[in-house]
């Protein structure tokens, strides 16, 4: 573990959230200045951890079209990682506890990041519906189905909800595979390794309404099946 890389990822982190707060607190805050500065961030952080980045299916994004973005979660590193390799706005739905950071919780939400409480129903269901606010202003969602990092690669049990906010909103789910991360930042830690290989597959969009809510639990398997192809690949 590097010392001196994990403390630079304080420090970027810092550099990021300050502005976004104080933006945010006089109503001067956007999201086109958000994304300009996580597109910075994300890609500092990997530089500076001498990540290695292979990505492949961009052109699988469609360009324009809001989607549900679905991934396999490792690694806190997933998110730069993420906002390095999918093109377009990216707003993610995270557990409420990364929103107890200080700095970086304040700018999540100030930067349009959705806070939910895997404990409690309606926050879920409010959840959900700020989500489907930005899907109407073409943000993709990004959502991690297993709602929390796995500790030894493999996929976990999905959650239903963002199967839920696709079908209710008439989207379709862009697969995503995370693989090396794990190797940047354990899942059991906070500290950061230099010199990772970190390889993220796009799979082709899956067509949600091809499904519908009768079939949801297919819907749910067949987007599984895709992101273990990209974890396979």
């Amino acid at each position: 573990m590097s010392l001196l890389r994990t403390l630079n990822a304080v420090r970027y982190t810092a550099r990021i959230c300050v502005p976004t707060i104080a933006e945010a607190a006089v109503g001067a805050g956007s999201f086109e200045r958000s994304d300009e500065r996580l597109a910075w961030w994300s890609k500092r952080l990997l530089d500076d951890a001498r990540v290695s980045l292979e990505v492949h299916g961009r052109e699988h994004v469609p360009e324009g079209e809001p989607l549900v973005v679905m991934s396999n979660h490792r690694s806190y590193y997933d998110i730069p990682a993420m906002f390095c390799s999918v093109p377009g706005r990216l707003r993610m739905v995270a557990k409420k506890e990364l929103f107890y950071v200080p700095l970086f919780g304040r700018a999540m939400l100030a930067s349009g990041f959705i806070r939910v409480d895997r404990g409690k129903r309606e926050s879920a269901v409010e959840s959900l519906k700020a989500s489907a606010e930005l899907l109407k202003h073409g943000t993709r969602v990004w959502i991690a189905p297993e709602g929390t990092r796995s500790r030894d690669g493999s996929l976990g049990p999905f959650k239903s909800g963002g199967f839920h906010l696709a079908l209710d909103n008439g989207v379709r789910i862009l697969p995503v595979a995370v693989v090396g991360t794990e190797r940047v930042m354990p899942p059991t830690g906070f500290g950061v390794y230099e010199g990772a290989n970190v390889r993220v597959t796009v799979m082709p969009p899956i067509d949600t309404m091809s499904f519908g809510r009768e079939r949801r639990k297919e819907l749910a398997q067949a987007v599984r099946e895709s992101i273990q192809r990209g974890l396979d690949g």
